[in-house]
């Protein structure tokens, strides 16, 4: 009887023609305007509260103009397009959502506390009561957010039924359809990825297929159950981090056994053929970012609640997953010990040393700087007695934070620079341009993304450390 009364209203409501997106970030942005230009849609609202720090983004997004800095190719050409036809609209009303066919929640889910577990979902569930406040029959609500496995079909259903006074599955579809998007390649992301929708049942899942698919091009629905689709999310984050703790081991192996790790890594990723999986990713300071660093305590929550006492793992042994973010978020402290290291070569102290940081964002010619490993670096060099200033080509501002504009300011007199993140811009100028700057005979450069040349470097005088080049680390001083 549930899957026939859903189905008799989505039948009666007829093809998704009014769209509404709620959370004008990274993911959401770029959604809203993919689905206003897709020709079977009529009309998409992106909704964005008018807070002092983000209501802005309504009067820029409405003039088409995207909030969003750094390279993000073909954005802004879309949001001008589905502008100026008309179909797209950002607004705080959210009274809106009640004109709507489906609506779709992109909002972040950080950690109050990674250690013990305790995910803040404070504004997605704001976001969730506006919608189940206007919610109508035979509408169709979908969590793009990545979530604690279980949340679909557990609270946000019950925040959706309780404010609403309607049943999910009997009067509205409800689904989860997981972003899968990297700043940088957010449209051709959302374009060429395959799209995982899982609904809480069979005519939820084929509802959110009929969202998404018009708006895919090589890229393909894949759907199963929203509890599964919460894990294939977190789980494929988890795998990624995974991967980056496993190269970020072996640098600092590499490191120590004098050998350059960029060597290895070629010679392993050169292994192909039939059922051979060898690919690996690249060492660095740190991961940041909104996901990397929390989807795996997401995976690690959903195991713990929805598999309780269920669980068969080797006692006493740490959560390998939980083991790999932690090797992660050791990256930041060890460009601290590179950097002592390398002021050690040159008999200084890190205790009043200048340092100049190059890069905040924590991925390469983007202004993204959520959760930047450059934040925890910065922290610990001056909890040492150093003095950091900080440059970084497309992060205009950030909480508490001076970042300056002129990348020649930054290095002025410094005693050391710090190469945090791997913007194109730092790749350009040279070892001589460099040390003319920092006015130092032998300047230190720390590079944590392999972004310079070190011989080019040490024949101009500094003293180089970089993550994985063990084979240049104790290179003698010219």
């Amino acid at each position: 009887m549930t899957h026939l009364k859903l189905s008799s209203l989505l039948e009666k409501r007829g093809p998704i023609k009014k769209i509404g997106v709620i959370g004008m970030g990274y993911v959401g942005i770029p959604a809203a305007a993919l689905f206003a230009d897709a020709p079977c849609f009529e009309k998409v609202y992106g909704f964005q509260r008018d807070s002092p720090t983000s209501g802005y983004k309504v009067a820029m997004l409405n003039r088409g103009e995207s909030p969003l800095k750094g390279e993000e190719p073909g954005l802004e050409d879309l949001l001008k397009k589905v502008v100026s036809a008309k179909k797209f609209e950002c607004t705080s009303d959210f009274s809106k959502i009640s004109e709507l066919d489906a609506v779709a929640l992109s909002i972040q889910t950080p950690f109050l506390n990674k250690k013990d577990l305790l995910p803040d979902f404070s504004a997605l569930f704001e976001g969730v009561r506006n919608v189940g406040r206007y919610l109508k029959p035979g509408m169709l609500v979908v969590l793009e957010s990545t979530i604690t496995p279980g949340t679909t079909a557990g609270i946000a259903r019950e925040i959706l039924e309780k404010e609403s006074g309607l049943v999910a599955g009997v009067d509205f579809a409800l689904a989860h359809a997981p972003e899968r998007v990297m700043v940088g390649r957010l449209i051709r992301n959302i374009r060429e990825h395959d799209r995982i929708v899982g609904g809480i049942d069979d005519v939820s899942t084929k509802r959110a297929t009929e969202l998404y698919a018009p708006i895919l091009t090589i890229g393909k629905v894949i759907p199963m159950s929203a509890t599964a689709a919460e894990v294939t999310k977190t789980a494929e984050n988890t795998f990624r981090d995974l991967q980056i703790a496993a190269i970020n081991e072996l640098a600092l192996y590499c490191e120590a056994m004098g050998i350059n790790v960029y060597d290895v890594r070629t010679g392993v990723d050169s292994l192909k053929g039939d059922g051979i999986t060898r690919a690996m990713l690249w060492p660095g300071a740190g991961v940041g970012g909104h996901c990397l660093t929390k989807d795996t305590y997401h995976l690690e929550r959903g195991v713990q609640v929805l598999g309780k006492d269920l669980l068969d793992y080797p006692a006493g042994e740490p959560s390998l997953y939980v083991l790999a973010r932690h090797i992660n978020d050791f990256m930041p402290r060890h460009m601290l010990t590179l950097t002592k290291q390398g002021l050690e070569r040159v008999n200084k102290p890190l205790k009043g040393a200048k340092i100049a940081l190059l890069g905040w964002a924590f991925i390469a010619n983007s202004d993204d700087a959520r959760d930047p490993p450059s934040e925890t670096y910065r922290d610990l060099v001056l909890e040492a007695g150093a003095s950091v200033t900080i440059h970084d080509p497309w992060v205009e501002s950030y909480p508490g934070i001076t970042l300056e504009r002129d990348v020649s300011h930054v290095l002025k007199s410094a005693d050391v620079v710090v190469v945090m993140t791997g913007h194109d811009m730092y790749k350009k100028p040279t070892a001589d341009q460099i040390k003319a700057l920092t006015g130092k005979d032998h300047p230190v450069i720390i590079d944590g993304r392999n972004v310079i040349d070190p011989d080019a470097f040490i024949s101009a005088g500094f003293v180089y450390k970089g993550i994985g080049r063990g084979d240049k680390n104790g290179h003698a001083i010219r």
